[in-house]
Formats: C-alpha cells, sequence, structure tokens
C-alpha cells in the first residue's frame, strides 16, 4: 500500500466521466493513494475544474455527450495552466484498439490509454507514476526557487561590495572581509544543496 504524501506534496487527480458509476469505480480504485479525487462530469466541468486548482493528473473518458475527451484534451492543453498535466484516456473495450483513434488521443496530448473495463493494480499503479512524477517535480521547483533566492543574495552583496569600490570610499577591510565571508558561506550552501 502506498503512504499519503505530506499535505504540501498532496496532489489531487481529476476524474472525468459522464457516467456516475465510472466516477465511482475509478474512486474505489484510486482511494487508496490517498490523494484528493475530484470529479467532473463532462469536459466543461473538468476545464473549469483545472482552471481553479492545480492536478497531477487526469483521468479523462474519451466518450462523452458535448465535449467528448479528445475535445476536452486539446481544451486543456490550450490553457497555461493545465497544459502539462499528464492526461490518462479511458477507452471503452475496442476502441483503444483503432490505430487512428490512438493517434488522435497521442496528438491532443494523451498520455496512455486504458481500456474499460481495467485493471485495477495496473491504473493504480500508472496513476502512483504520475504522482510521483508531480511530487518530484514541485520538489524540484522548489529547489530552483531556493538557489535564485540565493543568487539574488549574491548578486545583491557583490553589488554592495562593487558600489564601495567605485564611489572612491576607501572600504573597511574588515567590511570587505565580511561581505566575502558571507558570499562564500552563500556559494556553499548553494554547492551543498541545502
Amino acid at each position: 500500500m502506498m503512504s499519503s504524501a505530506p499535505a504540501t506534496d498532496r496532489a489531487s487527480i481529476l476524474l472525468v466521466d459522464d457516467m456516475e458509476d465510472n466516477l465511482d469505480a475509478l474512486e474505489a480504485v484510486l482511494g487508496g493513494l490517498g490523494e484528493p479525487l475530484v470529479r467532473a462530469g463532462s469536459g466543461e466541468e473538468a476545464v473549469n475544474a483545472l482552471q481553479e486548482r492545480e492536478f497531477a493528473v487526469v483521468l479523462l473518458d474519451v466518450v462523452m455527450p458535448g465535449m467528448d475527451g479528445f475535445e476536452t484534451a486539446a481544451s486543456i492543453r490550450r490553457h497555461d495552466r493545465s497544459r502539462d498535466v499528464p492526461i490518462i484516456f479511458l477507452t471503452g473495450t475496442g476502441t483503444g484498439t483503432d490505430r487512428g483513434y490512438a493517434f488522435r488521443g497521442y496528438a491532443t496530448g494523451a498520455a496512455d490509454f486504458v481500456a474499460k473495463p481495467f485493471d485495477p493494480w495496473v491504473l493504480r499503479a500508472k496513476v502512483g507514476v504520475f504522482l510521483d512524477l508531480h511530487r518530484k517535480n514541485r520538489q524540484l521547483q522548489r529547489l530552483l526557487a531556493r538557489d535564485r533566492e540565493q543568487l539574488d543574495t549574491l548578486a545583491e552583496r557583490l553589488a554592495s561590495i562593487e558600489s564601495c569600490l567605485s564611489t572612491g570610499r576607501a572600504p573597511d577591510t574588515a567590511e570587505l572581509r565580511a561581505g566575502v565571508a558571507r558570499m562564500e558561506e552563500a556559494l556553499r550552501e548553494l554547492r551543498s544543496g541545502r
């Protein structure tokens, strides 16, 4: 059984299907992952949900009234906020085997196809991979933000030293040493990954 992620790394999963029974089945299979599950009964609801919050992965039924899965995926890809969210298409038996059908799905942004009725273990494993990728991406974003902050601090300290030197004001040697020591400490932190 997978353990739940820390609250800061929780990642919602969007379930999109026009059939309540299918949404119930998806919730039963994915509930054990310990992540928030959000239901959408149509493509329009899915696009709206993606504009309101962040999702790690979308499970999207292909055959729906109104906006079908392909149209929904194309709409998802048009929005900056949801452009990179992986989409797993859920297809009825036989529909996913048509090469043109699969090509259209991948062309509109599918990360994968899963045929209904699906194997619960396979579906949970596939979704788990996307959850892990989402968490790692968020962790990388936090690390990059921290590194940018440290580099900005270094640039400010260097600019301060340069300002002292360019104004003709004779800087105090102790003041320069302290500034250089702070820069060296910040560089050590960057190198060590803290």
